[in-house]
């Protein structure tokens, strides 16, 4: 008995006949299993018959398959490959028509099978068709039945695409250019050409010249989607093989005649759903065009290159030109220079004495460059509202905008894949792009507008410009996953996506992520929790023992003198009192004043303050209202705090709650949790077994002997 593994039991049938159902042993040969099954069905030279699946494709059998038959596969017993293959070798060279037709649709049907493919090609069948398709009098079923056929065969690799005849080329060549032939034939001569081009220089040239890109967009705007498709397809096979400066100059030429907005309006927005194949190319065509950016992207700033410089001073031209071009005629050399060099700090760069330097950096090189100077000249008064504005502010809660356009313009660059090699499956397009000819640029003014609203929002200094990228990243992001067919849509979704709802889809986000943990996880994580609540509160604490400096705010919202408030070691009293300017750490016993803890009635935040309820009008007020918070004590007695930051407001607030036996509720407080949490349920679940971990942290290494190692950048802004 053979192993079970070598056996399946399957069906075979024959028309006719009564179906049997055997046991196929794969170790024994396959003319010797075709020869049973004839035995049993009394027919005579079993070599000229095969088994052939009955369901999908009907492929023959062969030694090289039999391998994926499984258990319960229906086979049917039929013609063998050599057989059909000479039978329609001949059929396709009759002169009856009906013969010669039936032959080659039969034909179209049986290439796509390889071990068919393989015996037709053996007796010159190639050739057949190819004097088929010169004859000048064939048209209509019999011309797409064999181009059908010559399609299917060539698929297989077994005969190259450079061996076709210049006579055969041209035929297909003028079937693509009549415009009244038969959809069906265009259909089936595009994409020969789409196969012939990636196969040689000379054949891509030859298309090339032949096909024009303009008979190729009249092709994309007949009303047939399977044409459109083809069409589409050897457009884009054209792109792929082109030389870097021959795609730019197509590229060019396609964006003056209009294609994107072509595309955008009758293919993007086309009543029927864009088919996956359709979506790749259109994802290819995106990725093309993108890619004409890298050049710029891997360019960093020539500052011997007048253009350049010339595009770089009219950033400063637009922003400030209008208040110091009067004055600035009068000033000497060095008093320009400087007056420069304040003007580019104002622009957000880091080297304001040479800003060049800051756009060295590539990616995004040039590219930074090209889209600040976009948006000055097509948005002016969001440009220089957007500086002025920030001009205006404190210099650590200032916007820098060139420094977050260097960095929007890299992080745009990742999220759009520019400069990185098309994929050969995905098909994930922007509906948008093909609705814009300067996409990259638009999509820079909108994303450095959000980013300085979104920079507001979370009342950001300098030291939180990544933590603003990450949420503009995500902004982004989140807002490309759904789509949106135009920037206006994108524009208004991406604003509405706030720093609040950021911080909304996060929570919930994580709230999914913990649900979805087993429960001896979330056990642990519940055990885990007082004690790490603790230890926030003993740092809260801790931080109101060393103390903050306050500003007082008169009626008229003038921060004109400091005071300095601490908790006394032993949580009992909070001192404070005045102090002078430049005092960082008073100590205690200088704060004549203090409240006791045990007097304290509640903590008042916000508009519940005594100190926030005066009616006034502005910014500043808004902003000090989410900074404000007062403790009631005695009757009627209160003391007002504005914190500085939302991180010492945090820290306060959740500190006065604990001292009040309240719950800490500050966000801070969340987010101090779940960072601990993790970190200690990853510690926990580490199988740390026979390990030894430190009580104390690895001792802090020496100086080094000398600080020559580190660049002295003096020289540059001198």
């Amino acid at each position: 008995m053979p192993p079970s593994k070598d056996v399946v039991k399957i069906a075979v049938q024959m028309m006719g006949a009564i179906p049997q159902l055997i046991e196929l042993n794969q170790a024994k040969p396959l003319s010797a299993v075709v020869k049973e099954v004839c035995e049993v069905w009394n027919l005579n030279n079993s070599e000229r018959y095969a088994l052939q699946y009955v369901d999908g494709q009907q492929a023959y059998i062969t030694e090289l398959n039999r391998g994926e038959i499984k258990n319960g596969s229906i086979l049917q017993l039929t013609t063998a490959p050599d057989q059909e293959a000479a039978k329609l070798h001949g059929g396709i060279q009759s002169n009856s028509v009906d013969v010669k037709t039936n032959s080659l649709k039969k034909l179209a049907s049986l290439s796509r099978d390889v071990a068919f493919a393989q015996e037709f090609i053996s007796r010159n069948g190639l050739n057949q068709l190819f004097l088929i398709v010169e004859e000048d009098n064939n048209t209509g079923e019999i011309l797409a039945y064999t181009l059908k056929a010559f399609v299917e065969l060539m698929e297989h690799d077994f005969v190259s695409w450079e061996t076709l005849s210049p006579a055969f080329i041209k035929k297909i060549v003028s079937y693509i250019n009549i415009s009244p032939l038969d959809a069906s034939i265009q259909q089936i001569s595009l994409a020969i050409l789409e196969n012939m081009v990636p196969t040689s220089r000379a054949l891509f040239e030859l298309v090339k010249q032949q096909v024009t890109l303009d008979r190729l967009i009249a092709l994309l705007q007949v009303m047939n989607t399977q044409l459109q498709l083809k069409a589409m397809a050897l457009l884009i096979a054209l792109l792929l093989n082109a030389g870097e400066a021959e795609r730019r100059d197509m590229m060019d030429y396609l964006g003056e005649k209009n294609l994107r907005q072509f595309i955008h309006k009758n293919i993007v927005h086309a009543s029927d759903p864009i088919a996956d194949e359709m979506a790749h190319y259109l994802y290819v065509l995106q990725s093309l065009t993108l890619n004409l950016l890298e050049c710029r992207m891997r360019a960093p700033m020539d500052p011997y290159s007048q253009e350049q410089r010339d595009l770089l001073q009219s950033l400063r031209h637009a922003a400030f030109v209008s208040e110091n071009e009067s004055s600035a005629g009068s000033y000497n050399t060095e008093r320009r220079h400087s007056l420069c060099a304040k003007e580019f700090r104002k622009l957000g760069f880091v080297n304001n004495s040479n800003p060049a330097l800051d756009l060295h950096r590539t990616p995004p090189g040039l590219l930074a460059l090209d889209s600040m100077v976009y948006f000055s000249r097509h948005f002016p008064n969001a440009y220089s509202r957007f500086i002025l504005e920030n001009s205006s502010r404190e210099d650590k809660h200032e916007c820098p905008f060139a420094r977050s356009s260097i960095q929007l313009s890299f992080m745009l660059c990742e999220i759009l894949h520019v400069g990185e090699t098309c994929s050969e499956t995905a098909q994930a397009f922007y509906p948008m792009f093909f609705g814009q000819e300067h996409f990259f640029e638009e999509v820079f003014c909108i994303c450095i507008q959000l980013l300085n609203k979104t920079w507001k929002e979370m009342r950001a200094t300098q030291e939180d410009f990544d933590k603003v990228m990450q949420v503009v990243r995500e902004q982004i992001t989140r807002t490309l996953v759904l789509k949106p067919t135009s920037l206006e849509l994108f524009k208004s979704r991406v604003n509405a996506l706030n720093y609040s709802e950021i911080l909304r889809l996060r929570q919930t986000e994580r709230m999914h992520q913990e649900e979805i943990l087993p429960v001896p996880v979330l056990e642990l994580r519940e055990r885990l929790k007082p004690e790490l609540i603790k230890l926030i509160q003993q740092q809260r604490l801790l931080h109101l023992c060393e103390g903050t400096l306050f500003r007082k705010i008169s009626t008229r919202r003038r921060q004109d003198k400091l005071w300095y408030c601490r908790l006394s070691p032993n949580h009992k009293f909070l001192h404070y009192g005045d102090v002078e300017e430049g005092v960082e750490n008073p100590p205690i016993e200088s704060l004549q004043e203090k409240v006791s803890v045990a007097d304290m009635k509640a903590l008042l935040v916000g508009r519940e303050c005594p100190h926030t309820k005066e009616k006034s009008s502005g910014k500043q007020n808004k902003d000090l209202l989410d900074l404000a918070f007062s403790i009631s004590y005695d009757v009627g007695e209160h003391l007002n705090f504005i914190a500085s930051t939302r991180y010492e407001f945090c820290l306060w607030t959740d500190g006065l709650n604990v001292l009040l036996g309240r719950e800490m509720v500050s966000e801070r407080m969340q987010s101090d949790l779940d960072i601990l949490l993790s970190m200690e349920l990853k510690l926990r679940l580490l199988d740390l077994e026979n390990i030894a971990i430190p009580d104390a942290p690895p001792d802090i290494p020496k100086p080094p002997s000398n600080l020559n190692f580190c660049y002295d950048f003096t020289h540059i802004e001198q």
